[in-house]
């Protein structure tokens, strides 16, 4: 399965500027995103990572239980703007290099970044 590990540098470099330019355009447009309950989305999404976290041993990203876990995080993501295809998989590449972020999600299973970059790469080609 190809993942994030595997993409195309230049095809990464779309993906993270489109992250950048659609984040950039939705808090803009919304105030910086007043309009979403953060205190909401930071619970749905520990819920998410805490329940994905248990089910990830003998996974694979693509399984049918792992990516109906990645409809969930991206119907969260949602809630301050829809990502499109390459902006959802600038998201996936920005957890893994950023390292708060990776620390965020790696507290939830110490493979949880790779596994979640892979799994949300996968759901990106499948549905968006």
């Amino acid at each position: 399965m190809t993942g994030i590990k595997n993409m195309d540098e230049q095809y990464a470099d779309i993906c993270r500027k489109s992250l950048a330019e659609e984040q950039e355009r939705s808090l803009s447009a919304t105030g910086g995103w007043a309009h979403v309950n953060k205190d909401q989305v930071h619970k749905d999404w520990h819920d998410l990572y805490s329940e994905m976290a248990s089910r990830l041993e003998g996974a694979r990203p693509e399984d049918d239980h792992i990516q109906l876990f990645i409809e969930r995080h991206f119907e969260i993501a949602c809630r301050f703007y829809t990502p499109t295809k390459n902006a959802y998989i600038g998201m996936a590449i920005l957890y893994s290099e950023d390292s708060a972020m990776k620390e965020f999600h790696n507290s939830y299973h110490s493979d949880m970044v790779d596994f979640l970059g892979d799994a949300m790469y996968a759901y990106a080609q499948k549905r968006l």
